[in-house]
């Protein structure tokens, strides 16, 4: 993984002071050739020790190292290192759709870094073999928890969605081994949730959660975690990172469960046709 981003990626379990040297290195990547790590530990305010213990938990040997390899991804004039967005469009807005653009793929990537192949199977693998799949999201994180819930349900999946935790709470109560649920909290700070997947793993059921690449409370609970790495210093476009990044993962597991089974991509070709009579009548 290159070094760019690795840290995006690592970003959520750095401390303060490492998240203000990733922010720095992040931001002025393509001007890091003329910093020496004294020179970047005045800029920071912090010491040069922090600098080279931050260089060597990335696995390099020391701050020179880090700052070639950094130098040399911000030089791509493309790929998924460059640092800078394409030329700005004639239009300002194509300038702004481009950067989001940019902002979009880097999250998506760092997503895809910190979810091991293993990891994403996992989740398809545990859904085929589901009796019923359980599937909660509270507030925004209903957005991606319905589209889910949706697409397994044309596949044949049964699935239960509910938007009210105290359903839920009653709806897994019904839940037998081999049972999945999916929760989706970005922050994984819901009681309630913790109670549902706590409660799943009581009858044997597999807990699945998706969230912020962060330790809470809800993760703790999972057999699986899906992790999700999305940053920006605007509070009206890091969300907007976060969305796209779980619905790329979650496209990803359903094209996964698509290629793996016949019997799904039927279902879903039957259910299509009769949504598609329905709006024609």
């Amino acid at each position: 993984m290159s070094p760019l981003l690795r840290i995006r990626a690592e970003r959520d379990r750095m401390s303060a002071i490492e998240r203000r040297i990733a922010d720095f290195l992040l931001e002025n990547a393509h001007l890091l050739r003329d910093y020496s790590s004294q020179q970047l530990a005045s800029a920071l305010g912090i010491s040069q020790s922090s600098v080279v213990k931050f260089s060597q938990k990335l696995g390099f040997r020391g701050y020179p190292d880090l700052k070639y390899s950094i130098v040399e991804a911000a030089a791509r004039p493309e790929g998924e290192d460059a640092t800078t967005v394409a030329p700005p469009a004639a239009h300002p807005l194509g300038a702004l759709a481009d950067a989001l653009w940019e902002l979009k793929s880097q999250a998506e990537a760092a997503t895809r870094a910190i979810n091991p192949p293993e990891q994403v199977d996992a989740v398809a693998r545990a859904i085929r073999h589901a009796g019923k799949v359980y599937v909660i999201g509270l507030g925004e994180d209903g957005i991606p928890a319905r589209a889910f819930a949706t697409r397994l349900s044309m596949l044949g999946v049964l699935t239960v969605h509910y938007v009210d935790a105290a359903l839920m709470q009653a709806g897994v109560s019904n839940a037998v081994e081999g049972d999945v649920l999916l929760a989706f909290s970005e922050h994984g700070r819901q009681p309630t949730l913790c109670q549902i997947a706590r409660r799943m793993r009581e009858h044997g059921g597999h807990v699945v959660t998706v969230t912020r690449h962060t330790p809470n409370p809800l993760r703790a609970h999972a057999g699986v975690a899906l992790l999700v790495s999305a940053h920006d210093g605007r509070r009206h476009v890091e969300p907007l990172l976060y969305q796209s990044a779980v619905l790329h993962l979650l496209d990803l597991i359903f094209v996964l469960l698509c290629e793996s089974s016949e019997a799904y991509r039927h279902a879903l070709d039957e259910n299509l046709d009769h949504m598609h009579d329905l709006l024609d009548s």
